[in-house]
């Protein structure tokens, strides 16, 4: 506290703003709010239709990223985007503006089947424990919140939606000539009416079996079911899409070891998208740098694809350099590659170089006993620049199109099935990595791009590759083709030309991003509305039929194994529940006997659509009404793909949760149900609130509490120990939580602290020291407004004089412009500077000026504002009034100094005009006293003059 004697302070001054003071009013205007409805944002329609006069008025859509409910509760960094887009909610509905601010919970996922693991404790009890916790904690911070609109992902009436989503992509598929989404149906009709050719079948649609029919339709659907390589987390006991490995090949969550593996999985098309969600990013308002991030992910290409034939058949690879062709000596294939085992022969062709075989007898040996070694590294390692390379040969050439030489065909693990086709031609004198391999394995080195550096074209005296974009083409002509003497852009046309004509390749472009991995081998999760008939065909249960609900079972953990045991497969929960797995089915054609699908969604399912929710959040019938959606969501100027107007959160989201999102939000606008092709217009990073990190000698965290300093140094229970600038939290023995800051300062003063500690964007340390700092700006606020004796209002019915004037209207305009830039740093400066204006000049505050100041304070510290707002005599709540508009003729300095120099040497202060034009400055200052003294009678040589601040004189 600001006294050193609270207890003889409140005697004293009985009526002063204290903590105590502070908690009673918080309390009692939270109820308020809440019983009035102060923060209902009425829908144009619908059960949530409303006043029409504030539906009229422009519309705001403001959101948080979904907190999850952990059981540890919050810490003061948690709240920090919460309470910013609390204050920026705020002002906006005093500038006249109806705003949906609302807040759910993410709450399917690993954390709570992880605890409800070590516990015993089923996930739903403790989630739902942890979302009241949590409740409290953020009612208590006097967040601005539509609470009608709140919802869990848990929530079987939500989850329903998620599922229904789920069919609605299962039953699409993307027409690359329309460019966007159509209804499954659609496509069947083509086949089946002969418009389009049934891929891989000669025969036509109605002759193919069910099954057949089934496969066809995989290869197009935006949800579909495949055997492929996936990333096996055998200590999670679950697969993991690529966004959800680190870049050391671990679990994101956990660090576990993973693996790949081929299982049967659920996958999301978000390929088909690649070029639409590069494309439009250039229309959202978001950072550059996670613009950046999300392109670096898609990763776009351009190149060309080239088939090498190989016994009748072929293997296809995408290269960004086909004009290198004639340099490709040899071709690799990921181990996994499917090709791999069609063309690995019995024995060794005559004349396999030794170095080939890896010391096997057989091809088939060679290729098994190297796809168990790569299979242990993770694609990180596999792409490492390793000294020595590793590989095989298969026992299979392909032929080059281009000239027509043999070239084996290896598998190595420096290739990945994660890019491209999975194989690469290689070209050793213009890659690094090719070069090595080449000369590890004897294979030959051409040189086909002239060295710019002087080390000419016998490839047997390189120490390495060779590549440049401005060398000429050289030993690259075959019959119909010549590149030679070309520079790399003309070889790359004229070569994918030939390619197109010679039916060997085309132009094409490649992207880095994979299809999303959407299954997991979890209890805690959406399940999936998929059954399987008796031949294993996939089939959506019908709308009538959702929600599917997550059944009861008794052990909920997953079979979790070895963290380094690749050789594991899954076991999810549900397959372990009979009666719910095997049931019987009228899906339209009678009672038949299924399989339900046993996996669940990723805890990402629930947050790619939330936003829509909270605009129609107890609509049974649709996913949202057009209209309501169109009102908050919908295309508009500034805003051409719609969108939430505002969505804070962290930039840890950049790929997974915002690609993931965006990705649904265009097939929804794709079949019709939204007009919004973008969920999120514009995006803002807040920063974090870091905390010191106490280790002793074992570098183990110590309680940052009990930590004393001393003579620059830290101890604890007398050991020294380091400190160290980090992140906060429960582990870490540094958390405070915001429950301790309201009941020593109260919920406003932490709402000013952390707004006030920097720029939004921007980490910054906490020091709980500082919080009194904003303590004390309430108290001087309160004691401007309230006599601290007798409770009694002490402002007055009088014109403010001049200074007070211009004071009032910089802070309004100044507070008002910040506001607006979400920089509620300054804006919290600038009301400290006028408050503080207020108490030097001593005296009764005249009430205009008051009023003005509590709007001003009114976002950023409510409960205060709403409680002199009502000492000040006036009714209801200021949630909804008008915010203060600046005097322009108050905000301009009524004069301003100029400087005036001589010689570089300040010679003349002079109070000017801010409007003063330079020619009228020049003059001025050139009849000033001082200035003609300083020159005494020698003549000027230049003035160079800055209206309406500098003037600076050259004598000459």
């Amino acid at each position: 506290m600001s006294e050193t004697n609270p207890a003889a302070a409140e005697v004293a001054a009985p009526h002063r703003y204290t903590a105590a003071v502070a908690a009673e009013i918080e309390a009692r205007w939270q109820d308020f709010w809440d019983a009035e409805g102060t923060y209902a944002a009425p829908n144009p329609k619908g059960d949530l239709a409303g006043d029409p006069e504030l539906v009229a008025k422009p519309k705001k859509f403001i959101m948080d990223m979904f907190p999850y409910p952990s059981g540890a509760g919050l810490h003061v960094g948690h709240p920090l985007g919460y309470i910013a887009t609390d204050v920026f909610a705020r002002f906006q509905r005093m500038t006249g503006h109806n705003v949906l601010h609302t807040l759910g919970f993410d709450a399917f996922g690993l954390p709570a089947e992880q605890y409800a693991v070590q516990t015993g404790t089923h996930p739903r009890v403790s989630t739902e424990a942890n979302i009241e916790n949590m409740k409290v904690q953020l009612r208590r911070l006097g967040l601005g919140h539509d609470k009608r609109r709140s919802f869990a992902t848990i929530d079987p009436d939500y989850y329903k939606w998620t599922q229904w989503i789920f069919l609605q992509i299962f039953n699409s598929w993307y027409d690359d000539e329309a460019k966007k989404a159509r209804p499954i149906a659609e496509l069947v009709a083509q086949f089946e009416s002969g418009e389009r050719a049934v891929p891989g079948h000669t025969r036509a649609w109605s002759e193919l079996s069910a099954g057949e029919r089934a496969d066809v339709l995989g290869g197009y659907r935006l949800a579909y079911a495949s055997d492929a390589p996936v990333n096996w987390c055998p200590g999670l006991g679950t697969v993991l899409a690529n966004e959800e490995v680190t870049a050391e090949g671990r679990s994101e969550r956990g660090n576990f070891p993973v693996f790949k593996a081929k299982l049967r999985q659920w996958n999301m098309r978000i390929t088909a998208y690649a070029d639409r969600l590069l494309d439009d990013l250039n229309e959202l308002d978001w950072p550059e740098a996670i613009k950046l991030q999300q392109r670096n992910w898609i990763g776009r290409s351009e190149g060309a694809r080239v088939d090498f034939p190989v016994d009748g058949e072929r293997i296809t690879v995408f290269t960004t350099r086909p004009d290198t062709l004639f340099g490709a000596s040899y071709m690799v294939l990921a181990p996994e590659h499917p090709l791999v085992d069609k063309f690995t022969p019995d024995a060794w062709p005559e004349g396999t170089h030794d170095v080939w075989t890896g010391g096997h007898a057989t091809p088939a040996a060679a290729v098994a006993a190297y796809r168990a070694q790569a299979a242990s590294k993770s694609d990180v390692e596999r792409q490492a620049e390793a000294k020595d390379k590793t590989g095989v040969f298969i026992g299979s050439y392909a032929t080059n199109p281009v000239n027509g030489e043999q070239v084996p065909v290896f598998i190595a693990d420096y290739v990945l099935m994660g890019y491209g086709t999975g194989a690469i031609m290689a070209v050793p004198c213009g890659d690094q990595r090719d070069f090595e391999f080449a000369r590890a394995f004897e294979l030959p080195i051409t040189c086909i791009v002239e060295p710019t550096d002087g080390r000419g074209t016998d490839t047997s005296t390189w120490e390495d590759a060779f590549s440049s974009y401005d060398a000429k083409i050289i030993n690259s002509t075959a019959e119909g083709i010549s590149l030679d003497g070309l520079g790399v852009a003309e070889a790359k046309a004229r070569i994918t030309e030939w390619l197109e004509r010679s039916g060997v390749g085309e132009g094409t472009v490649n992207f880095r991003l994979r299809d999303w991995l959407f299954s997991r081998q979890r209890y805690w999760g959406e399940p999936f509305p998929i059954v399987y008939d008796e031949d294993g065909i996939a089939h959506p249960l019908p709308e009538s039929m959702l929600p599917l609900e997550l059944p009861e079972v008794e052990d909920y953990s997953p079979r979790t194994f070895d963290p380094d045991d690749a050789d594991t497969e899954p076991e999810t929960p549900l397959s372990r529940n009979e009666d719910w797995v095997n049931v019987t089915l009228d899906l339209g054609d009678g009672p038949k006997r299924y399989r339900r699908e046993t996996n669940t969604m990723p805890n990402w399912a629930g947050s790619c659509w939330y936003e829509l929710r909270y605009l129609d959040p107890h609509n049974s019938e649709q996913l949202v009404d057009p209209e309501i959606e169109q009102y908050w969501m919908g295309p508009r100027e500034g805003q051409p793909h719609g969108g939430v107007d505002l969505y804070v959160g962290g930039a840890e989201h950049a790929v997974l949760h915002l690609l993931y999102a965006r990705f649904w939000s265009k097939v929804l606008f794709d079949l019709g149900h939204v007009s919004s092709a973008e969920p999120f217009h514009k995006l803002f990073n807040q920063g974090m609130i870091q905390a010191y990190v106490y280790r002793d000698s074992r570098g183990i965290a110590v309680p940052a509490a009990e930590v004393e300093e001393r003579d620059g140094a830290y101890y604890y229970q007398g050991e020294k120990v380091s400190r160290l600038l980090g992140k906060m939290g429960k582990s870490l023995k540094n958390a405070v939580t915001p429950d301790e800051i309201c009941a020593e300062y109260g919920a406003d003063t932490l709402r000013l602290y952390e707004m006030a500690m920097g720029p939004l964007d921007v980490s910054r340390p906490w020091d709980t020291r500082a919080v009194v700092g904003q303590f004390r700006l309430l108290q001087r606020l309160w004691r401007n407004v309230v006599d601290e004796s007798t409770g009694a209002v002490t402002v007055v019915d009088a014109e403010p004089d001049e200074d007070t004037l211009r004071a009032l209207h910089k802070a309004i305009d100044g507070v008002r412009g910040d506001l607006e830039g979400m920089r509620f740093n300054t804006a919290i400066a600038k009301v400290t500077e006028l408050n503080n204006h207020l108490t030097k000049a001593g005296g009764a505050v005249p009430r205009p000026v008051a009023e003005s100041l509590v709007l001003m304070v009114a976002p950023l510290a409510p409960h205060i504002a709403e409680e002199l707002w009502r000492k000040l005599g006036r009714d209801g709540s200021v949630v909804h009034e008008d915010f203060p508009v600046a005097d322009p003729a108050y905000v301009v300095d009524e004069t301003v100094t100029c400087v005036v120099q001589i010689k570089g040497k300040v010679k003349a202060r002079l109070e000017v005009s801010p409007a003063i034009s330079e020619e009228e400055l020049e003059k001025v200052a050139l009849s000033d006293e001082k200035v003609v003294a300083a020159l005494d009678g020698a003549g000027i040589r230049k003035v160079i003059v800055r209206a309406p601040k500098l003037v600076n004189i050259v004598p000459a």
